[in-house]
């Protein structure tokens, strides 16, 4: 098996992705998913952790070895750029989705220097904004973000067009297209839905579901 099955498998083992095609969650943006993945599930079981942790940390090793400091984002990956920054023994700092309403209102909670070159540890990526958005506060204070890492991507064709539009190159450990190929393989999924996951990430806002 490919890594990137590997890392699919293991969230699974963990429960954190749910596939129902038949009966879709609903995102916060009020779309509907036949997928939701909570990867906040894998910080509670400790070897699935550290494989996670530790694939996180191969690819920011070999992939972005100039690296000099990790930023997570706030929350759901502050535990995991936290796990890789200590693993790497690298500085570590966090952004938050807005500035601190009180005390010294800061968006970035740590030390960091002007020029740094810092990689940006993510949980998932979806249409990639909330993870951009943490991109362009770091360069706003001077910070050289040299690329992202994330545990789970739903290759979303928007997400791939905003990342490269920013310059941020971005590793993931598993995606969208090797769950589904998994599900499959464990028959999570029907054969005959296979396809039609497979179309909604070309049109999430409008996919209603399997009929």
């Amino acid at each position: 098996m490919t890594d990137s099955i590997v890392t699919a498998e293991k969230l699974l083992q963990a429960d954190a992705v749910r596939l129902n095609p038949k009966t879709p969650f609903t995102w916060a943006s009020g779309w509907k998913s036949p997928i939701y993945c909570d990867n906040r599930k894998v910080l509670s079981l400790p070897y699935i952790r550290e494989y996670i942790k530790s694939e996180l940390c191969n690819v920011v090793f070999e992939k972005f070895a100039e690296a000099e400091a990790i930023a997570g984002v706030a929350t759901a990956g502050i535990a995991w750029g936290a796990m890789v920054a200590d693993q790497l023994k690298l500085p570590f700092i966090y952004v938050r989705p807005k500035p601190k309403e009180h005390g010294l209102g800061n968006q970035i909670e740590g030390q960091y220097n002007p020029g740094q070159k810092i990689v940006v540890v993510e949980d998932l990526v979806s249409t990639g904004k909330s993870s951009l958005q943490v991109v362009d506060v770091l360069r706003q204070n001077e910070v050289e973000v040299i690329g992202m890492v994330s545990i789970f991507n739903y290759r979303f064709p928007q997400a791939a067009e905003a990342f490269e539009q920013a310059a941020v190159p971005i590793i993931s450990l598993t995606d969208y297209p090797n769950l589904i190929a998994l599900a499959l393989k464990k028959a999570l999924i029907e054969p005959s839905e296979e396809e039609i996951l497979l179309k909604w990430r070309s049109d999430p806002a409008n996919w209603k579901g399997v009929s």
